[in-house]
């Protein structure tokens, strides 16, 4: 049996800091469910060429 303990540590960040890390992270994870729905899509064979 393998247990893994995870260590804490608390630090302190100023507040804009917070919020920015904040707004990118809930980026990041919209990008992701974008990038897993285009995904189904295509495999689904939904998509179609631009044209430019």
């Amino acid at each position: 049996m393998l247990l893994v303990v995870l260590m804490q540590e608390t630090i302190t960040i100023p507040k804009e800091e917070y919020d920015s890390l904040k707004k990118k992270a809930c980026f990041a994870d919209n990008v992701l469910l974008q990038l897993e729905s285009s995904l189904k899509d295509a495999e689904a064979g939904r998509v179609r060429i631009a044209n430019h």
